[in-house]
């Protein structure tokens, strides 16, 4: 794929995204901006890439943007670039803006552009893209060509799975897969805990719980077995999985998990409005 691709931010999500797309990209091939800009410059250096002197510069040399800063400092971002992307649009050679912003709709960003049609992808993004096993959710309208989907899927396969969603279920989708891993994190963390607890070494502990964790969520995508059911494998009547399983059952496990998800699509709908923290 001979196009340039400029990064807009480079934090842990944008950075996990950088990383993953070196992997099968000529870095030479992609630009890194940041606010910091020696930060931009450090991870540059690092992989290859090149950097520009400013945001605008960046997207005047790209053919696709990736606009990986925060919701709350979207819109300043957004307003810079804008006139470039204009433009682009105006020469009939529209650079594909793709946004990893939570919250924040295409309709927000055309918005904010000052142009109802520019083509605009949103994206949910997860850190597992970091080592190319994340998942990577995008939604577009027609506005998008069919050969930049085609590309911007090249792209993001770099980083794992790619699946395609209707803009309506964005928000949900993002406190399911992007903000879920922190989640999973801190189980894998207290089984450990727990594993120390009971007498074994903290390494031990750490790495036979996130095994034991990634071992379970294959088992899922691979024998397409209702997560219950695969429960009620392991546990037999009077064995210690039920023992555990109904101590979690106690705590309150099950909501609180429930709970999360309902608290992080909330956060999500609220940092839509752009600009406002």
């Amino acid at each position: 794929m001979n196009k340039t691709i400029a990064f807009i931010g480079t934090g842990a999500m944008g950075g996990a995204m950088i990383r993953a797309a070196c992997r099968s990209i000529d870095p030479a091939q992609i630009i890194l901006t940041d606010y910091l800009q020696e930060k931009a410059e450090a991870l540059a250096a690092e992989l290859g890439c090149r950097t520009a002197p400013s945001n605008p510069a960046a997207v005047e040399a790209a053919d696709y943007v990736f606009l990986c800063v925060k919701p709350q400092g979207a819109a300043a971002v957004i307003q810079e670039i804008a006139p470039v992307l204009r433009d682009s649009l105006a020469d009939d050679r529209p650079k594909l803006l793709c946004s990893i912003l939570a919250g924040v709709t295409t309709e927000a960003i055309r918005e904010i552009m000052g142009s109802p049609a520019y083509p605009v992808v949103r994206i949910v993004a997860n850190t597992p893209a970091l080592v190319g096993n994340g998942l990577m959710i995008y939604a577009c309208d027609a506005s998008v060509a069919h050969g930049d989907v085609a590309d911007l899927e090249t792209i993001l396969s770099c980083c794992g799975v790619v699946t395609q969603l209707e803009e309506r279920l964005v928000d949900q989708a993002t406190a399911v897969a992007a903000c879920s891993p922190a989640f999973v994190y801190m189980f894998i963390e207290a089984l450990s805990d727990g594993g120390v607890l009971t007498g074994l070494d903290r390494t031990r502990a750490q790495t036979f719980a996130a095994q034991a964790v990634y071992g379970a969520a294959a088992m899922v995508l691979e024998t397409d077995f209702h997560p219950g059911a695969l429960k009620d494998m392991v546990t037999s009547p009077g064995g210690s999985t039920i023992a555990g399983v109904a101590a979690l059952e106690e705590a309150g496990f099950r909501q609180a998990v429930i709970s999360a998800v309902a608290a992080s699509y909330a956060r999500n709908v609220q940092l839509g409005e752009v600009g406002k923290g």
